[in-house]
């Protein structure tokens, strides 16, 4: 048996399960290797300190005994002094004794703390990519000084006004952009007073970095989309109306989708040569910086191929323009690759875009295909969409759940899971719906996002944020030359 197999079956048991789960990485093994060799020396200085307070105090009893027995008179007052000597001796050096087996304790406890602070960033090479979770959107989110005006639906979703106004007061403090904020004043400020935001909110209006517009009560989410001609002090059309009248330059609200669509045509009007908006969706890929834009999710359950074809134009400027694509591909959602597959409204999609020169048409996207990276941008119709949304939705937590139940048990379980947490944490994060915020309503005259019906604060600022972008990359000035394509105008 050679040195280094006794060096290894002489090691703490657990130290040399750490050795082996992390034998691949040369770095975290010699970090631990330093934490149990550390660990071994202050141990061993310890017990020569404890063995030489035993050897002292054996010395001093048999001092002790020798006086005693040579000194008659006067025995049992020597006896007594030797006896207190050794005491006073032994107490001493069984004190030093335990001050360091202390110390090596805490430098067990350093070294254990350096292995893990040193460890953590370093294992799972693989996983790292999932650390930099920086939404793409973010990296020019504060190039631009110049700060916006984003009129806010403040009474639209199932938690309004609350968690709405949590997440604009933390987006203002995050981005450059101001907020009208449109609600009944009266529920907005006993909302910020329950939730403790009171102050703030006053000091944001007194900075003129929020203001509230006061508005009816919103449209519920079980109304007709039709209700917004009727109640025209609706939240979601004094909203709108802001956009209209250039007081804001984009409107986001969490409530009736259907309603805010409707709102978008009768206020501020589709784009010419554009016959129905779509609501465009951002999906996570394999690469965490390339998302891919999916439309329509939901505005129009029946379509007709010429629509497809106009979904594709708006997605086309889209990611250029947002997403920085140079040349994106588009995919048409299908059930195979081959051109002769599909229903009717898919051959005769297919057939419109692959004549299309103005974009690059990468032909059939199938369902394992949306989130390989593949594309850039999918079409489809807003009833297949809307399907593929919400069943997006929730694979974050179901992938999180299985993970968590794949792991081992046991104290190997625990320390895997101790430097695995973060990361099942981030990937959770990637897929989370709310990491996204909201979509956007393409083809009418003005940038608006549309929030999930359970929006809370997180939701509220990443929608704030893709806001922003769209902005500040002037997607309307692009999309408003889409009416010169001839294809448009036939």
């Amino acid at each position: 048996m050679g040195k280094e197999t006794v060096h290894k079956i002489n090691k703490p048991r657990a130290i040399r399960r750490l050795v082996i789960w992390y034998k691949r990485n040369s770095a975290v093994t010699s970090i631990v290797d330093t934490a149990a060799s550390s660990a071994v020396t202050a141990s061993n200085v310890a017990g020569n300190v404890v063995s030489g307070a035993g050897s002292v105090v054996s010395t001093a009893s048999n001092v002790a005994g020798n006086v005693a027995g040579n000194v008659v008179s006067g025995a049992g007052s020597v006896v007594s002094t030797a006896s207190n000597v050794a005491g006073n001796v032994a107490g001493n050096v069984v004190s030093s004794a335990e001050s360091v087996v202390n110390t090596a304790s805490s430098v067990v406890s350093n070294a254990s703390s350096i292995a893990k602070n040193t460890l953590q960033p370093l294992v799972f090479d693989p996983l790292k990519r999932l650390q930099n979770n920086d939404n793409f959107l973010e990296k020019e989110e504060h190039s631009h000084s110049n700060r916006i005006w984003i009129a806010v639906d403040g009474m639209g979703g199932d938690y309004a006004p609350g968690p709405i106004l949590e997440g604009c007061l933390e987006a203002i403090n995050r981005f450059p952009i101001n907020i009208k904020f449109v609600g009944k004043i009266e529920n907005v400020k006993k909302a910020a007073e329950k939730i403790g935001l009171e102050e703030l909110l006053e000091k944001e209006i007194e900075n003129n970095r929020l203001e509230l517009i006061d508005s009816g009560d919103p449209i519920g989410m079980n109304e007709e989309a039709t209700a917004v001609r009727k109640r025209k002090n609706a939240s979601i059309n004094v909203a709108m109306d802001l956009v209209r009248n250039n007081e804001a330059q984009a409107v986001y609200s969490a409530g009736n989708s259907g309603a805010m669509m409707a709102s978008a045509i009768f206020r501020i009007g589709r784009l010419k040569g554009i016959d129905r908006p779509a609501i465009g969706a951002l999906f996570p890929t394999r690469d965490q910086t390339r998302p891919v834009l999916v439309l329509d999710v939901g505005a129009n359950t029946d379509c007709k191929p010429s629509y497809l074809h106009q979904f594709a134009l708006l997605g086309n400027i889209y990611a250029k323009d947002v997403l920085q694509v140079k040349k994106p591909r588009i995919g048409l959602l299908n059930i195979g690759e081959e051109e002769c597959k599909g229903n009717d409204l898919s051959l005769k999609t297919f057939e419109l875009l692959s004549n299309e020169k103005s974009f690059d048409f990468g032909g059939n996207c199938e369902g394992r295909d949306v989130l390989s990276g593949s594309f850039d941008v999918v079409v489809c119709d807003g009833f297949t969409g809307n399907i593929l949304l919400k069943f997006l939705e929730s694979v974050g937590g179901v992938l999180l759940d299985i993970l968590r139940s794949e792991l081992p048990r046991g104290r190997r379980g625990k320390v895997g899971s101790a430097f695995l947490k973060s990361n099942l944490i981030r990937i959770k994060k990637r897929l989370d719906h709310a990491e996204h915020g909201g979509a956007l309503l393409l083809g009418v005259n003005g940038i608006c996002v549309i929030g999930h019906g359970s929006s809370k604060s997180l939701s509220v600022v990443s929608a704030l944020r893709l806001a922003h972008s769209a902005v500040n990359h002037g997607v309307m000035d692009n999309l408003n030359q889409l009416q010169k394509l001839q294809v448009l105008n036939s």
